[in-house]
């Protein structure tokens, strides 16, 4: 791994960002310089990628403010491209066995992103959640694209279920278990968007610090983890950018000649 030195970086004609704790600052804001600078780029031909885990309707002033040539949202679930919309829900026996488990455990909150919203067994304020006590009916009403974990007293890697062998979990921000298909990953977002415009993943390069990003981050042409990322995230990057509340998607990128859509 380098650390800024960059004059014998390759060209590059897509940027992707991960939003949460890299392109956002900690108060969820983008700084005016973040902005200018991907706005820069885009009109110089580069195309701008986001790929994070939020929902669609929590990206919305992001977008309006950027405008993103594609993005993969809810860790994969479902990207959205200038091609179409391309979603991977949970499959409905797979959704209702997680549910199962999760309401068994005492004291867990839990939520799930459906296809109309959220909703959760107890009030979650930030994410206004349709509150329901007991969610297990839901997957036979509503498609299920993430299903989410945490409690008091276990950390989230401590929350102990058998998952259905056509889904996976990540943990978030080390404290949120969340649950998707297996067919729901950000690479997997990240070569759909890349594919409807014609680009292959040895020209971009992906801005990251959480666990769904190390595939990205080990796969795209290069990977960038900024430097409050996660430790496995920062080994596994070929450069540290310096941390969100420093711009530092920003600061290294304005450092790199791009070669637009050429």
């Amino acid at each position: 791994m380098r650390e800024m030195g960059r004059t014998d970086f390759l060209p590059y004609r897509a940027v992707i960002v991960d939003f949460d704790r890299t392109l956002l600052r900690t108060d969820k804001s983008i700084s005016a310089f973040t902005a200018g600078t991907l706005l820069d780029l885009k009109r110089s031909g580069v195309r701008l990628f986001a790929a994070t885990a939020r929902p669609e309707r929590a990206i919305t002033e992001y977008c309006e403010r950027i405008p993103f040539d594609a993005v993969t949202t809810l860790n994969g679930a479902r990207t959205i491209t200038q091609d179409g919309v391309f979603d991977h829900p949970i499959r409905r026996d797979s959704a209702e066995s997680i549910l199962e488990q999760l309401h068994r455990a005492e004291g867990t909150v839990i939520s799930v992103e459906a296809e109309d919203g959220p909703y959760a067994n107890t009030d979650i304020p930030i994410w206004s959640p349709t509150v329901m006590a007991d969610l297990r009916k839901l997957p036979g009403e509503k498609k299920i694209y993430k299903i989410l974990a945490s409690h008091p007293a276990i950390p989230a890697d401590g929350i102990r279920i058998n998952l259905p062998d056509d889904t996976y979990s990540s943990v978030a921000e080390r404290k949120l278990l969340q649950i998707m298909s297996g067919s729901a990953t950000k690479w997997n977002g990240v070569l759909k968007m890349l594919e409807s415009f014609g680009i292959g993943a040895d020209r971009a390069i992906y801005f990251g610090d959480d666990n769904d990003d190390l595939e990205p981050i080990r796969r795209c042409g290069c990977g960038v983890a900024v430097s409050n990322a996660l430790d496995c995230v920062r080994e596994a990057a070929d450069y540290i950018a310096k941390s969100n509340d420093e711009d530092g998607v920003a600061l290294f990128l304005a450092g790199i000649p791009a070669a637009g859509n050429g």
